[in-house]
């Protein structure tokens, strides 16, 4: 097995069945080494969300077989998937699907605190650390509900850095943004390499 292989997808195919039954991903198969910086880009509707929710675990009815870190995902529980995808991945969509009643930090370090394998202030003193690389630590203790959206997207990136994931998987990670703080997260994630 080659250890430098994270992300292994092997004749992926997927059908949706509504209203009829029509076939959007047909035997896709390629590996993502360790430390690659990987774009799918396409036509709307071309599938492209189908393969990345496939490729997180979300979505489990598909065909073919899908190995993280060399491991198979098929036939696993939704428990033992949703433990993969706390451990391994970490998240970055369109949306930044922050918590508004919690604050910055609390958002950031959320994911580990659900894992539970470092206490609060340890993990912290991390989130804290990450914020800075983004250049947002000043906003720490405000409420999620309070920022801009461009520091909230900076915000799901550091909670999705939180648990030191294997890899990060984003969703049109700066749809939302405009053109300088785009420039800030796609620097900050080719930086992550």
């Amino acid at each position: 097995m080659d250890t430098n292989i994270i992300l292994e997808a092997k004749g992926i195919t997927k059908y949706f069945n509504d209203p009829v039954k029509f076939e959007v991903l047909k035997q896709v198969s390629f590996t993502i080494n360790k430390g690659e910086f990987v774009s799918v880009v396409g036509k709307s509707g071309c599938g492209k969300s189908t393969l990345l929710y496939i490729l997180s675990t979300m979505d489990t009815d598909y065909s073919g077989d899908l190995l993280i870190d060399g491991i198979s995902m098929k036939n696993k529980s939704e428990k033992e998937l949703a433990v993969v995808r706390n451990e391994k991945i970490g998240f970055v969509f369109q949306f930044h699907y922050l918590l508004n009643e919690f604050t910055v930090l609390h958002n950031v370090i959320l994911p580990a605190l659900k894992l539970n394998r470092q206490p609060q202030p340890v993990l912290e003193e991390k989130g804290i650390k990450l914020l800075s690389l983004l250049g947002i630590d000043k906003l720490a203790g405000k409420m999620a509900s309070r920022l801009s959206g461009g520091e909230k997207q900076r915000v799901a990136i550091a909670r999705a850095m939180i648990n030191d994931p294997l890899i990060i998987m984003g969703d049109e990670p700066t749809g939302n943004l405009d053109s300088k703080n785009s420039q800030i997260v796609l620097i900050f994630l080719k930086n992550l390499l």
